[in-house]
């Protein structure tokens, strides 16, 4: 885990034992010149400012909430960014998606149960035409939920609330702006210590559903 302090907006990568995904930071003023990764899915959700995200000549609008995955080799560009900060995940090796790109309006989607009264809203997902991830808002009650491990690998965001991610006994306090990389099958627990919900942006490989956990021994954690 570390907290999103590098100036060049890098967060989690291969220097930093993650070879699965690139996770940055991106700050827009305007209009940007056109981005095209040939390698690498891109996965992105707005934290802050507005805009607008042009792919195919068509432009789509962009503020707080706001989420998209633009495919491999698929130009990209914003325009009438006004303090546009956008948290980027370069998803490397993509499965071929169904569609070239999506946009989303997270605070508009339903939301869905996981584990210990938990619950999350979708954003890119095979469902949507993206199928190397599951990109989610994590909505975490105040609390502490039974360790657990996943399949997938994952990277975090925290977007609001306080709390630890706790693993083999070790915590570490989280707070917005922190990261987190977790390897498929370690068990951990991410608690909210605060007195009110906490948000967490999770982007996952393989592509699943978050509420699917299991517990120390294997056993399913069923919602």
């Amino acid at each position: 885990m570390h907290e999103s302090d590098d100036p060049t907006g890098r967060l989690f990568d291969a220097g930093r034992g993650c070879s699965v995904f690139s996770q940055r930071l991106l700050a827009f003023t305007g209009e940007s010149a056109e981005r095209v990764d040939d390698s690498s899915t891109e996965v992105l959700y707005v934290l802050a400012g507005t805009g607008a995200l042009v792919v195919h000549d068509a432009e789509h609008e962009l503020a707080p909430g706001s989420a998209a995955f633009v495919e491999r080799g698929e130009s990209w560009s914003v325009a009438d960014a006004d303090g546009l900060s956008i948290l980027s995940v370069l998803v490397h090796g993509p499965e071929p998606a169904a569609s070239p790109f999506a946009v989303f309006d997270l605070a508009a989607t339903e939301r869905q149960s996981a584990t210990a009264g938990r619950q999350f809203v979708l954003g890119a997902s095979p469902d949507s035409g993206c199928a190397s991830v599951t990109q989610f808002v994590g909505l975490i009650p105040p609390g502490r939920a039974p360790d657990h491990f996943h399949i997938y690998d994952e990277v975090i965001y925290v977007l609001d609330g306080e709390g630890f991610l706790e693993i083999a006994g070790e915590w570490e306090p989280l707070r917005p702006g922190s990261c987190v990389h977790l390897p498929a099958r370690i068990v951990h627990c991410l608690a909210n210590t605060g007195e009110s919900e906490m948000r967490v942006l999770g982007v996952f490989r393989p592509a699943g559903s978050p509420a699917e956990a299991y517990y120390p021994d294997g056993t399913l954690a069923v919602p």
